[in-house]
């Protein structure tokens, strides 16, 4: 068995050396923990309503619950859509009269729309914030043909890590799968064309409802 040559060995050496000790960051003060967004001016249902209108949403704000009762059902009726999925308790108070009941459908993958709450919606980017903590699970909001995400202005944050933020306060840790939908799915992957649709869903609208314990 060869013996290793000295040179090798004090580079052995070394290695072991460096393992065994911390190295100081070169630059401590760069490595912040405030976040490199600032804030615009404008409040932040209207930065997360232009944002998500420029990504191709649909966004929709309400006064309150019975404003967004009637605007859906509007949207609902326009759409001539008969079959709507949704699977959150939550929810059922908000989707109860005669008319909802009537259209109310069990199978996502055929459904003309789904509707889903969320966690967060982040303002900056326009994105909506989902989670496998959510009874709509996985697949709600990317199965069907049209996503309808209601939130209230409470959930409402700036950047995506007051989003995480909101969700590890939510649940004492961060669930399993986090999911941030950032309008409808589109790519250009093929000759650089953009297409709608192809990875979920093709329309997406969020109803923001104002908070009343604000």
């Amino acid at each position: 068995m060869m013996q290793p040559s000295a040179s090798r060995e004090n580079i052995l050496k070394k290695i072991r050396k460096a393992l065994t000790e911390t190295t100081p960051l070169p630059f401590p003060a760069s490595e912040g923990t405030t976040s490199v967004f600032v804030p615009g001016r404008q409040e932040l249902e209207i930065e997360f309503g232009e944002q998500f209108t420029k990504l191709l949403g649909k966004f929709i704000y309400c006064a309150d619950e019975t404003e967004l009762h009637e605007q859906l059902t509007t949207v609902i009726a326009h759409n001539n859509w008969d079959k709507i999925y949704f699977k959150e308790d939550e929810l059922k108070g908000l989707l109860s009269d005669s008319f909802l009941k009537n259209i109310f459908y069990s199978d996502l993958a055929t459904a003309n729309a789904a509707i889903t709450g969320c966690e967060a919606l982040v303002a900056r980017t326009g994105s909506i914030i989902l989670s496998s903590a959510q009874l709509s699970g996985r697949t709600t909001s990317v199965y069907a043909e049209t996503h309808i995400c209601i939130a209230y202005t409470d959930q409402l944050v700036y950047d995506v890590r007051d989003g995480l933020q909101l969700i590890k306060d939510k649940y004492n840790k961060i669930p399993s799968l986090v999911t941030f939908a950032t309008g409808p799915s589109r790519t250009a992957d093929i000759e650089k064309t953009l297409v709608v649709g192809v990875h979920g869903p093709r329309e997406v609208y969020v109803f923001l409802v104002e908070s009343q314990n604000k």
